[in-house]
């Protein structure tokens, strides 16, 4: 297993059995290690640190209940399977090959070594894993050493440093010193598509997609196949992206390897009045041209947040997770928070200013076809304490008496029956309880209804939550616990000696059938 366990995905194998597949976002060195010094750090301590990224496959089997039922790691399986900072990976699509993704240990810009920062993800109709590069910025250092303007002003924006980095990496792997290997860091900041039932298969970057600081990769069809994939970009002001395939999935898994390397990718703006558009992000059309520095589509892909400011898309509270509504197919935009923004900045669709505690928006395609490029669209919630008339919280119209207080929403997922689970974080500071997972009823009379059914533990996020296909299984991520200003030698999660571990927690059900609601 890597570190910092967040997005969790179930893919179904025999008998009630099933792949899990783990993002591990980032690592805590200060927690793995004893007496740990960022300027003291040693080259074994930063290669466990690259290993510990990336993503787990594992098996997991249900257990007969003579031996007491729930689920257990199957370890003897070539199913179980490490992605890590240092695998062989192909990158796909329009830029694949760019001048750009070329460095010396791939003159042809098609590899890379790696993933990091996998925060959010998705599963494809066709039963494939993505997982969605976020805050890869931190591990590179000297944005001075960049010579391309646009590399550089994009490098400056996703928070690089002109001098020095955040991690003390780029001392020992030339690879993260920009002043050396400029272009490297261009080959992060995407969605990488996993076989999980091809432990040989080379995992792809899908660059179609767009490079960013992706949180989710929610994947659905369009009403005539089309594959239609959501996406936040998780940042303060930043947008909410939907990539629609050129070809259509036709149910063969062999034919849709290269359904994400060819498509359209739109930003979203969201007007006053609930309605909402699709922008393409396309080159040669409106503003998108050389004069702006785009001399190819590849550009747009490589750079789509100044695409984006340039078609005025809606600057949003750091949209992190997207997912979809099985039964009704409409779309929910998790908002974290945006504390800059400030007095006179809001608009209809970030109501807030600040906005600590976030909210949840719903998205509605026209004509229910998620391949649409119009929509409406609506506040689902807007997080924090009921009881606090100050915060002025909104669940969908239902009545704020009867709810649990939630903020900060980070994941969602959402059963088959369409009902919403929300993992949060960031409660502790903005409504002084432990981040946790909730239950949500989209449509009906307890429509908005919110219940709080699972709690992490102290300076722990509850960073993804899914159900199986059964569901009698909900497994939750719980990551960085003891975080926030604690040690390996100060514990703070448990008490005692016990060392603080990210982990994957199994909540198992035994009444059957599942009943809405309960």
């Amino acid at each position: 297993m890597g570190y910092n366990c967040d997005f969790v995905a179930w893919f179904d194998y025999i008998g009630g059995s099933g792949v899990v597949g783990i993002n591990h976002e980032y690592t805590n060195p200060e927690l793995m290690f004893s007496n740990y010094s960022a300027d003291h750090a040693t080259r074994r301590q930063v290669d466990y640190e690259i290993a510990a990224h990336g993503v787990s496959m594992l098996l997991v089997v249900r257990r007969p209940a003579a031996q007491g039922g729930g689920y257990r790691h199957y370890p003897h399986t070539i199913l179980n399977r490490r992605i890590h900072g240092e695998t062989r990976i192909f990158l796909t699509g329009p830029v694949a090959g760019h001048s750009l993704l070329r460095t010396s240990s791939d003159p042809y810009g098609t590899t890379v070594n790696g993933t990091f920062n996998n925060c959010g993800g998705g599963v494809t109709p066709w039963g494939t894993y993505l997982t969605a590069e976020e805050n890869f910025d931190q591990y590179f250092a000297n944005n001075s050493g960049v010579t391309n303007e646009m590399a550089k002003v994009a490098n400056t924006r996703f928070g690089v440093r002109d001098e020095g980095g955040r991690r003390p990496w780029s001392r020992f792997h030339r690879r993260f010193n920009l002043n050396y290997e400029p272009n490297e860091i261009n080959k992060f900041g995407w969605v990488v598509e996993i076989d999980p039932f091809g432990p040989y298969t080379v995992p792809k970057k899908r660059t179609a997609l767009g490079r960013f600081k992706h949180e989710a990769a929610a994947t659905t069809l369009s009403a005539v196949g089309n594959a239609v994939v959501y996406s936040g970009d998780d940042a303060r002001f930043e947008y909410v992206y939907k990539f629609v395939s050129t070809g259509t999935y036709d149910g063969n898994k062999r034919h849709a390897d290269s359904l994400l390397d060819s498509g359209t990718l739109y930003v979203a703006k969201f007007n006053d009045d609930g309605s909402g558009e699709w922008i393409p992000l396309v080159h040669g059309e409106g503003p998108l041209n050389m004069s702006n520095g785009f001399a190819s589509q590849a550009d747009i892909l490589l750079f789509p947040r100044q695409a984006a400011d340039l078609l005025g898309a809606t600057q949003m509270d750091r949209p992190e997770d997207v997912d979809i509504n099985p039964v009704t197919n409409k779309v929910y935009v998790a908002l974290t928070n945006n504390t800059r923004r400030g007095a006179g900045s809001e608009d209809a669709a970030n109501p807030r200013a600040p906005n600590p505690m976030g909210h949840i928006i719903e998205i509605t395609e026209a004509g229910d076809d998620n391949g649409a490029t119009q929509f409406q669209w609506e506040i689902f919630m807007l997080c924090g304490d009921p009881a606090d008339e100050a915060q002025g919280t909104y669940f969908a119209g239902f009545d704020t008496s009867r709810v649990s207080k939630i903020a900060n929403p980070d994941n969602l997922a959402f059963d088959k029956n369409g009902n919403l689970l929300i993992a949060t974080d960031g409660q502790p500071r903005s409504v002084g309880i432990n981040d946790g997972v909730f239950f949500v009823p989209t449509e009906g009379a307890e429509r908005g209804f919110n219940r709080q059914l699972f709690s992490g533990v102290v300076g722990a996020e509850c960073a993804s939550v899914i159900m199986n296909t059964a569901q009698d299984l909900m497994l939750v991520s719980i990551q960085h616990p003891g975080e926030r200003g604690t040690r390996l030698e100060r514990i703070s999660s448990f008490g005692g000696d016990v060392v603080n571990r990210p982990t994957v927690v199994a909540v198992t059900r035994t009444e059957t059938p599942y009943r809405i609601g309960a």
